[in-house]
């Protein structure tokens, strides 16, 4: 039987050895799939058949020596704002429920070329812009430590499915996709760094800051989030890290940046149809974008001013640092309820500086409330240096043990 909680790492290994089956590995997951995710919602659209087709290509690949690396004959689901060829990508939208591309996404394509295997296409909020909402087509995917709750963030199905068990593995999939894109004119065109190599080194020497204001005084964050970051603080420097803390703008002004650019590209993309199929859309992005039609041009290039000053500052902050720590969310996930569609306006977003300045970022768990709901940080580290987060995570993880629970109840 295999496990629910394999990781890509552990599976890719038992695969490259031949003590398991792409096929076996196939079709458990989609035995768990059937079996959670009408409680969970975080596929809207599963591709069995395919899925287990490629799944015997793979193998078949396999056994005749061709193995191409730690992701063949790995099952995995993509969020469905990725084009996937002859599959249909909708951004969880009516406006585009017909869609069907002719090609994959450049990211998809070089998964596919890794070996992987597509189970399906992921939930998202309409256009990966916000939610949750209940009047798209299929409903908004529900978090599996406590289905009454919020996934958070654009990748609500993919945070889903990636709790529950149903998805794997940051830099291993990271590998496979990063690279240069011809067809993208602000794609970088630079060597990509070994990021499963940075994994095995150590943390011990990192220099890190930590941006207490941003949760303590810009939004303000529950007590079990600010215990769990200085408890984080503390596991750092236990490996041998330093960490001073570090003070930058205001969140507000990040937040403020951030939205009107975000909402500025976001019209552009959309004022075509919005003007023709306003009420295609659903109600909560359709709010959203009325609001952005009132952003002038003057507005989108002060921001983008803004933008630039901002991404400066952090990087005269970090001038002798590696990372930098703050909270990722001011508490647990919320419950439905509790989330309007203005929300992204309300309170100034711990995420969005990163997205301001392109810097490489991710969200760690740092322990769990008394109900049993995930707490988390984001480590970021200087442009292009993914390597020194993951390095950073991969340690963190390791000395503690948040990542070996999963989610029991409601969930089978």
């Amino acid at each position: 039987m295999v496990p629910d909680f394999l990781t890509i790492a552990e599976a890719g290994a038992l695969i490259a050895k031949r003590d398991l089956s792409p096929v076996e590995l196939t079709q458990s997951r989609l035995a768990r799939i059937e079996r959670l995710d009408g409680q969970l919602h975080s596929f809207i659209r599963v591709l069995g058949d395919q899925a287990l087709a490629a799944a015997r290509e793979a193998e078949a690949e396999i056994m005749a020596g061709r193995w191409r690396g730690p992701l063949h004959g790995i099952p995995i689901g993509l969020k469905d704002i990725y084009e996937t060829k002859r599959v249909p990508t909708t951004g969880h939208s009516k406006v585009m429920i017909d869609h069907v591309p002719q090609a994959d996404a450049t990211s998809v394509r070089r998964l596919t070329e890794a070996g992987a295997i597509m189970l399906g296409k992921l939930a998202t909020h309409e256009f990966a812009f916000g939610g949750p909402s209940f009047d798209l087509p299929w409903p908004p995917a529900r978090n599996p430590w406590d289905t009454t709750r919020f996934t958070g963030g654009s990748s609500s199905g993919t945070g889903a499915a990636v709790a529950a068990g149903l998805v794997q593995d940051c830099a291993i999939l990271l590998q496979a996709m990063a690279g240069h894109d011809p067809a993208d004119p602000a794609s970088a065109d630079r060597p990509v760094p070994d990021y499963r190599a940075s994994l095995a080194r150590e943390a011990k020497g990192l220099r890190i800051g930590l941006i207490r204001h941003f949760y303590e005084t810009d939004n303000q964050a529950n007590e079990a989030t600010r215990q769990g970051i200085a408890s984080a603080v503390k596991v750092f420097e236990d490996l041998g890290c330093s960490v001073r803390e570090l003070r930058v703008s205001p969140l507000a002004d990040w937040a403020a940046c951030g939205i009107v650019i975000m909402l500025s590209e976001a019209y552009a993309i959309h004022e075509v149809t919005l003007r023709e199929r306003f009420v295609d859309y659903g109600e909560a992005f359709r709010d959203r974008m009325a609001l952005a039609a009132l952003i002038t041009g003057a507005d989108y290039v002060q921001a983008m001013r803004l933008r630039r000053e901002l991404m400066t500052e952090l990087a005269k902050a970090m001038t002798d640092l590696d990372l930098v720590i703050t909270a990722a969310a001011p508490s647990e996930a919320p419950t439905f309820d509790a989330v309007s569609k203005f929300a992204i306006f309300e309170r100034p977003s711990l995420t969005m500086p990163f997205n301001v300045t392109g810097s490489p970022a991710m969200s760690v768990c740092c322990g769990y409330t008394e109900a049993g709901l995930p707490l988390a940080f984001q480590l970021v580290g200087k442009p292009f240096d993914e390597p020194t987060v993951l390095k950073a995570a991969h340690a963190y993880e390791h000395a503690t043990s948040w990542r070996a629970i999963r989610p029991r109840a409601p969930l089978p």
